[in-house]
């Protein structure tokens, strides 16, 4: 599947809380958001395959990348910041890594949708999110052999966090459909 697949007019997106111009502000907004509140919880645990559905639901993937880049700037700022990661070089790689992963995340989660595009959305954002997870997975796992941590590839724990993603991607699925729902009642408003 060649990139110019993934290249869809906003009119496509299968999420639309807001008008297109404003899709990509509130997708940043939106994950800048969510990643915060997991990072703080979750710390090394943030479900980056679901921002991943999120931001290729919602965006094309010229604006999905930069606001994925964004909030993993966020959580690795709230890491380093705010929980005090140690600064040496293997943290400082898992971070990279953890970038990459959810880079790829969100080229593998817009190739998805974009095979799923007339499947029911449900269907469609389930297959993409366990495509995005398996993605985000194998990037990270792949990195195991120079940096450490192959313990944390456990099936309970993968699965455990796999599950953790379903649930993010649920939950931001719904704020996205609340305010899709709310923003005509404030368009009335405005224009009153």
């Amino acid at each position: 599947m060649t990139l110019d697949v993934l290249a869809r007019s906003g009119s496509e997106a299968r999420l639309a809380p807001v008008p297109q111009r404003h899709a990509a502000a509130f997708c940043f907004a939106l994950l800048t958001a969510a990643c915060a509140l997991a990072s703080f919880v979750f710390a090394c645990a943030t479900p980056f395959a679901a921002f991943a559905v999120i931001a290729a639901a919602m965006l094309p993937l010229r604006m999905a990348l930069p606001v994925m880049l964004g909030a993993w700037l966020v959580n690795q700022g709230i890491g380093f910041g705010a929980l005090h990661y140690p600064v040496d070089a293997n943290t400082l790689a898992w971070g990279a890594m953890i970038g990459v992963a959810a880079l790829g995340a969100t080229l593998v989660a817009r190739m998805a949708l974009a095979a799923l595009r007339t499947a029911p959305a449900p269907a469609a954002f389930a297959v993409a999110l366990l495509s995005a997870y398996a993605a985000y997975e194998l990037v990270l796992l792949a990195a195991t052999p120079a940096l450490g941590g192959a313990a944390s590839f456990a099936l309970p724990i993968v699965a455990r966090l796999g599950l953790t993603s379903a649930a993010w991607l649920v939950g931001l699925v719904a704020v996205s459909e609340i305010v899709r729902l709310l923003t005509p009642l404030a368009s009335r408003h405005t224009a009153s």
